[in-house]
């Protein structure tokens, strides 16, 4: 019985995986979709990317400053330090 039970539980987990991948297959999108999807996201366009770098490095400025002083800004302003 056991055998039996083990040969079950083998057979059931290779078709999930089987059934896993054969869907993953399906859903993914083609070469052609997938150049499309890359052709649309901000990063390529030469503005966006121009605005996200000038954030970004506000950004890390902001915490270079924050690492760099020993006040605690996360407590807000109107609350008194101890």
């Amino acid at each position: 019985m056991s055998g039996m039970r083990n040969i079950l539980t083998t057979t059931f987990m290779v078709t999930a995986v089987g059934v896993g991948y054969g869907m993953w297959a399906v859903i993914s999108p083609g070469e052609d979709r997938r150049k499309d999807l890359l052709k649309g996201l901000p990063e390529s366009q030469p503005a966006r990317m121009e605005e996200a770098r000038k954030r970004n490095a506000l950004v890390m400025q902001v915490l270079k400053e924050a690492s760099e002083t020993s006040e605690n800004i996360a407590r807000g302003i109107d609350k008194p330090m101890k």
